[in-house]
């Protein structure tokens, strides 16, 4: 139990549930990091000795960190960093240089960058150099203070590093990682990726100067962890100013997690996706239903927002469509089930749209071909039916073949949440359904 003030402070609840905003979207938007990663220790403790060998005795080394998105990568690299760093001494001397391979899109670019981040403008200045390995070569020499003890330990850490492999020659993978084997200056090379294969991608001397380390981050969280961890996620830290809130907001918490519908909520979550990044957007969109007048979270705020989060954007689409567009996808329908899901053109949707027009519908207008071609040319724009012509020959916009990219379920919830929806296009949906 850590030691709280004897003197308690008493804010207004308005204030109380800012604080509690500020605090926990700054946690959802990994503005600050956790005091220690969760369910990653064997990882945390594999790489800090790494990183910890190059900054302190001036060993290189090359790792991978390999896992799916929102696994936690970076968060890990990024406490990891910033235990060595809170060491004085490593502080002084370690040099991190960031790359992106979304960023740095070829050699030269990175090679500025890296320059930048190092703070060696000035001494590069308008030299010339006939390579990429004599620039680097250069850049690192630059930071030697005396021997090679006394080089300053640089850690190159490339996010997205499979784009890296795809650079002409893959020419600063290769001169990153032959300097930390080669031992010419203490350096680490750290890759973060989601691609398993990664190592498939580099070249033959690229693969034959990496060290073959590889960090995976594979979830393997239990659901019963999955819920501490909301619970701490969603928790206030100890050092809150208000004493009494702090209790009530946290008991509150405890309560919340054990609560039916919360972990049936939750359990669907875990099932669909385990990773960070989900779990975040879930409890933001519930924490902003938080406010004065309401100061806690409720079963309900967590079952509104997981609906919100698993909501289909194409039936979404569905929603704001005209009724002469949504007439045509009921078309398409019948039409997906006569042909058993071959494509169609325009023509045969029309054909199919006419013949509703005359036997059934006393309520839609009888639009002009014109009109009708130009709601079938907004559904293509909306990516909701896909053309399936790949052959270069020119074919009227009528004849060319197309697939609809909807199923029953999102078009029966479109034609139930659609707004005064005429009942004679329902009823010809339903006979499509049938």
């Amino acid at each position: 139990m850590s030691k709280r003030k004897v003197k308690e402070t008493h804010m207004p609840v308005g204030e109380c549930i800012s604080m509690v905003q500020m605090i926990l979207r700054e946690r959802f938007c990994h503005q600050r990091l956790p005091e220690k990663p969760v369910g990653m220790e064997s990882q945390h403790k594999h790489l800090l000795e790494l990183l910890r060998r190059t900054a302190v005795h001036g060993e290189s080394n090359s790792v991978l960190i390999v896992g799916p998105r929102g696994s936690g990568k970076t968060m890990l690299l990024n406490c990891i960093l910033r235990e060595l760093l809170e060491v004085k001494d490593i502080n002084k001397n370690v040099l991190p240089v960031h790359l992106n391979g979304l960023l740095q899109t070829d050699d030269r670019i990175a090679l500025k960058e890296i320059t930048r981040q190092l703070n060696l403008e000035n001494v590069v200045g308008d030299k010339v150099f006939g390579s990429f390995a004599e620039n680097l070569a250069f850049l690192l020499e630059a930071l030697k203070k005396g021997d090679r003890s006394s080089s300053r330990p640089v850690l190159f850490i490339l996010d997205e590093f499979d784009l890296f492999a795809h650079h002409k020659n893959q020419t600063l993978l290769y001169n990153l990682l032959d300097v930390s084997q080669s031992a010419q200056a203490p350096i680490a090379v750290i890759g973060l990726t989601c691609r398993l294969d990664v190592l498939e991608l580099l070249e033959k001397r690229v693969k034959s100067r990496f060290s073959h380390r590889q960090i995976h981050l594979l979830s393997s969280l239990s659901f019963i962890q999955y819920l501490d961890n909301v619970r701490s996620q969603l928790s206030l830290p100890q050092d809150f100013p208000d004493t009494k809130f702090h209790d009530e907001w946290n008991d509150g918490i405890k309560t919340l997690c054990e609560d039916q519908l919360v972990v049936d909520v939750l359990q669907r979550h875990y099932n669909s996706s385990k990773d960070f990044h989900s779990l975040h957007l879930l409890l933001m969109l519930a924490l902003s239903r938080v406010s004065a007048s309401k100061p806690a979270i409720k079963p309900t705020d967590l079952l509104e927002a997981s609906r919100v989060c698993m909501v289909d954007s194409k039936a979404n689409i569905l929603h704001g469509l005209s009724i002469l567009e949504l007439c045509l996808i009921i078309a398409m329908k019948h039409l997906n089930d006569i042909y058993e899901g071959e494509p169609f053109n325009f023509q045969m949707v029309h054909n199919e749209f006419k013949k509703f027009l005359q036997r059934k519908s006393h309520s839609i207008h009888n639009f002009d071909k014109p009109v009708v071609i130009k709601a079938f040319e907004h559904l293509q724009q909306l990516e909701l039916i896909k053309s399936m012509d790949s052959s270069t020959a020119k074919i009227q916009k009528e004849y060319q073949l197309v697939k609809l990219m909807l199923d029953h379920s999102q078009i029966t919830e479109a034609l139930q949440k659609y707004p005064q929806c005429p009942t004679d296009v329902k009823q010809w949906a339903m006979s499509a359904f049938c």
